[in-house]
């Protein structure tokens, strides 16, 4: 198995097999393929066994697919890991206090740091925020930071997603099925455990409830309804939680009190975790059209009577233009050098920008600032002419609405495809957890991995698959 890249496995000073991998090599050499090849097959049962699937928009109607697993797990030092859980620690800090900044003093749009148009006209900004005092000014509760290591085996932001991030179910999942069919291996190695994430989240989400509450705060998982993409994670997680799974239907507010209804009747609500868009949250704030929220939770929330986890209006510090801004952001806040770089990002809204990225677009992978999912984005080497010239026609239309960056050499890490190992490239999704008592990280993370031969698309509604994360201890 060989790769022009950086391979978390196989590169090293010598050529040989990187340290953290030792003892899966050896574990290797005396594994037959039929073995492997079995593992797979009921890796692949489990998943269906349990559901774990995702929904895919515009595609047969939201079709439910099983979301591919790749069962060779992708290893990270415990040197590595220090670096990066600082980084993402500092990183989740500085965003925390953007929000709270832009929605309070908004010191940072006074002394220019941060365009005042990129926040104000962003989608994903709510002036109903404004002023609301949220404990501990923590707006984000749950970030999922994309992580990417390139052939300068460093590694790099590529980006915040601060809405409702996901993925943490497939993450849990991945390492439960990894140590029931690989208990031999996984007993060899000094893996960290991340099986207390659900004990970290709920402590998290209580530590938010508003003040003169009871002792043990009552949450709830907020979720738009069964034909979500994410509709499995959210029952998930309320069943790790512990807690009621409900739908907007389901609150009511009186007096600026949110409560769910339940066969015993009303039960106050403390705390929303909510993975429902800000649109449709609150029809007397936002979309008066939408059914998937609750009227008057946002009053609720300004009244200090409940908590919405992640706060509406995150969305504005996950914004791929506001991205290009994050090492000054944490700069301005902690007077500190970031720990994890951006990866070099080209604005379209400036005229030098702008000219760079339509002399290059054979070079660059170009990105509509609000896209996500991988749509909305072009990857300038591998895409053909008219696709080139299409979206070159779009940046001059509107270019405030892209930014570009290099075409990454992302590292790769071995797959199980066509009877042996392949490489394939990767990213890692951390999730960061912040409360009023501080940041935790469960060491590890999601990895998501491109499996088609080539691909720089990870997400799963683009073609990709997803690795248990071994993060190992020291």
């Amino acid at each position: 198995m060989s790769s022009p890249h950086f391979d978390e496995m196989s590169s090293s000073a010598n050529g040989g097999c990187r340290d953290a991998y030792k003892i899966f090599k050896n574990w290797l050499k005396d594994a037959p393929p039929a073995l492997l090849e079995g593992r797979r097959e009921e890796a692949e049962l489990l998943f269906r066994k349990v559901g774990i699937t995702f929904a895919v928009y515009g595609d047969n109607e939201g079709e439910e697919r099983l979301i591919p697993f790749d069962i060779v797990p992708r290893i990270i030092a415990a040197v590595e890991w220090a670096k990066l859980s600082r980084g993402l620690e500092q990183r989740v800090r500085a965003l925390n206090m953007f929000l709270k900044d832009i929605y309070g003093q908004q010191e940072i749009l006074r002394a220019g740091i941060v365009p005042e148009d990129l926040v104000y006209q962003n989608p994903y900004y709510r002036p109903q925020m404004s002023g609301i005092d949220l404990p501990g000014g923590v707006h984000v509760q749950v970030a999922g930071i994309d992580i990417v290591r390139t052939d300068d085996q460093d590694f790099y932001v590529l980006e915040d997603n601060l809405r409702t991030p996901s993925g943490v179910s497939y993450m849990l999942e991945g390492r439960e099925i990894m140590m029931r069919l690989f208990p031999d291996l996984v007993a060899q190695q000094r893996i960290l455990p991340i099986d207390n994430y659900a004990n970290e989240l709920l402590n998290t989400l209580k530590s938010m409830a508003p003040n003169g509450t009871k002792a043990d705060p009552t949450v709830v998982v907020l979720t738009p309804g069964q034909y979500n993409s994410a509709y499995y994670e959210h029952s998930f997680l309320a069943d790790r939680l512990g807690v009621r799974l409900v739908e907007g239907r389901d609150l009511m507010v009186r007096d600026d009190i949110v409560y769910m209804r339940t066969t015993q009747g009303p039960q106050r609500v403390d705390v929303i975790y909510s993975r429902i868009d800000d649109d449709f949250l609150d029809p007397l704030m936002f979309r008066p059209d939408s059914a998937l929220g609750a009227p008057g939770l946002i009053g609720s929330m300004r009244a200090g009577n409940v908590a919405i986890c992640n706060a509406p209006g995150t969305g504005v510090a996950d914004d791929k233009a506001i991205y290009s801004y994050i090492p000054d952001v944490v700069k301005f806040y902690l007077g500190e050098e970031p720990i994890l770089k951006n990866v070099p990002t080209w604005r379209c809204r400036e005229d030098e920008g702008l000219a760079y990225v339509i002399d290059r677009l054979d070079e660059l992978v170009v990105k509509e600032v609000h896209g996500s999912g991988g749509y909305g984005m072009l990857v300038g080497p591998h895409a053909t002419r008219e696709a080139r010239e299409d979206f070159r026609k779009r940046i001059l239309a509107k270019p405030a609405n892209y930014i570009a960056q290099p075409t990454l050499s992302l590292s790769t890490c071995p797959v199980l495809a066509n009877g042996g190992l392949e490489p394939r490239h990767v990213d890692l999704r951390p999730f960061v957890l912040t409360g009023t008592q501080g940041i935790r990280i469960v060491p590890g993370g999601l990895t998501r991995v491109a499996l088609k031969p080539g691909s720089l698309v990870v997400n799963s509604s683009q073609g990709g698959g997803t690795k248990d994360t071994w993060v190992l201890s020291e």
